[in-house]
């Protein structure tokens, strides 16, 4: 039997769900039946001793990273240990990174990654917490904080934690198949696959919470009526404000204007039905207060790149 390494680099200061999310889901994907080719999932670790992850668990490597051969994917996790990283692991990413088939960062994996230069001219991801720092300190690095991962050619970078496993369920996709990911994703009790260009966000939380109660109403309300009157006047009137003091407090309290609220909810909304719903796209529409098909595919281009019914293509999971 064929077999593919998989390599995860360990560190003090390792994310420990950064390291067991793909490990599970790559080894999980050996269970399956008939498959062309096995994962040999490897750790690592510079001397090949025990790391502490950033929540106190120890962990003992499979080995040293100097004595691993070339991987066909790496594995690059994030965790406090990629803020002040080891100057020694950087050179070995520097010197060994490239040449594995496939490079992948966890979370704040891709600081590591961006320190050994592994990141110029290419579009990534990270935790968004890091984001502004990764765009700051890395100027020639194309920081997209939105997805919850992003591929680039055999560059493949994501978010925070559990994003990992969204990206290692991709990976398994593309190697063996939808089957399989899924199967492994019914184990795991996650779903497929999060689309990699799902925001890292809900809409609620990419915006504050109102401190008042008020605002705090008209927020659960446009979320429970995306197909409702979501104008301005009409939300001042559910708040009990003019609509000029309720868009001046609306902004002060959540960062945004009530319409890019509005519009960020009623495209979430659009996107779930799509992914997890056979309604068809004039029905998504109007139950997403588009009021039109064409308009839901023009917030769709501007905002996604894509039409309603291309989303639809790509990430639409049919009903078991």
């Amino acid at each position: 039997m064929q077999q593919r390494t998989v390599l995860v680099v360990l560190f003090d200061g390792v994310q420990s769900l950064d390291v067991t999310g793909p490990v599970e889901v790559f080894t999980g994907a050996n269970q399956a039946p008939h498959a062309p080719f096995r994962y040999a999932v490897r750790t690592a670790s510079l001397d090949g001793g025990p790391v502490r992850t950033s929540s106190g668990l120890t962990v003992v490597p499979d080995a040293a990273l100097g004595d691993c051969a070339p991987p066909h994917t790496l594995i690059v996790p994030g965790g406090e240990g990629t803020r002040r990283p080891e100057p020694s692991l950087v050179d070995w990413l520097r010197g060994h990174a490239g040449r594995a088939n496939r490079l992948v960062s966890v979370c704040t994996g891709a600081l590591l990654l961006a320190e050994a230069g592994l990141l110029d001219g290419h579009r990534v991801t990270t935790h968004w917490s890091v984001c502004d720092q990764l765009a700051r300190s890395y100027p020639e690095v194309e920081v997209d904080p939105e997805p919850i991962f992003v591929r680039d050619g055999s560059l493949a970078t994501s978010a925070g934690v559990t994003a990992g496993i969204d990206l290692a369920l991709a990976l398994v996709e593309e190697d063996l198949g939808r089957r399989t990911a899924l199967t492994i994703a019914r184990h795991l009790v996650v779903f497929l696959r999060r689309p990699g260009n799902q925001s890292q966000f809900s809409a609620q939380l990419a915006a504050q919470s109102a401190r008042r109660e008020p605002l705090r109403d008209v927020q659960q309300y446009i979320t429970d009526h995306p197909d409702g009157d979501l104008s301005v006047e009409a939300l001042a009137g559910l708040a009990r404000l003019s609509p000029r003091q309720f868009a001046r407090a609306f902004r002060a309290e959540t960062g945004t204007t009530p319409g890019r609220y509005v519009d960020r909810v009623r495209l979430e909304h659009a996107r779930r039905l799509l992914e997890d719903t056979g309604h068809g796209i004039e029905e998504v529409s109007r139950a997403c207060g588009y009021g039109t098909p064409e308009a839901m595919r023009r917030a769709f281009v501007k905002t996604l790149g894509t039409a309603p019914a291309e989303y639809r293509r790509r990430f639409h999971v049919p009903a078991r």
